[in-house]
């Protein structure tokens, strides 16, 4: 059974319910209880966070978007839109024990090869890490915090 792991993200007090011993959560963007795994721990930290601390709309979020990448069938773990319907956030998200290394790049920067998205969220809940793509030059630049929606 999944126990819930002190993030690196404000607390938020997930709608937890338990159902033939496994524990679910209610996802407020897909209205659905799912099984409470920690990526889902850390997702649903951390659309919270974007909500609500960052201004970004719920309604504009999509999560597990899915897209084929070299004949394989992928998901995405989160992708913002602004009201325009452009994507402007791609997000992975990985449980807080796996450790967020080159591999991990890699993945979200495959995704984007496609998505075409001018910032990157990666994060376990205790490290993430944040990227503004340039695409006409081709260059990638590290931020200290993702600016807010409207920005």
């Amino acid at each position: 059974m999944f126990r819930p792991t002190p993030l690196n993200l404000p607390s938020y007090p997930l709608k937890l319910r338990r159902i033939k011993e496994k524990i679910y959560v209610f996802d407020e963007l897909r209205r659905k209880n799912l099984l409470l795994t920690p990526e889902e721990w850390v997702r649903q930290h951390w659309i919270h966070h974007l909500h609500t601390y960052k201004q970004y709309p719920k309604s504009l979020m999509h999560i597990e978007g899915g897209m084929t990448l070299n004949g394989r069938q992928k998901r995405t773990d989160l992708v913002i839109y602004n009201q325009q319907g452009q994507k402007v956030l791609l997000a992975e998200f990985k449980a807080p024990g796996v450790k967020i290394s080159q591999k991990t790049f890699e993945q979200i920067s495959h995704y984007n090869i496609r998505h075409r998205i001018p910032l990157l969220l990666v994060s376990n809940g205790i490290e993430h890490f944040f990227c503004k793509i340039n695409f006409e030059d081709s260059s990638c630049e590290f931020l200290q915090d993702l600016p807010n929606y409207i920005q």
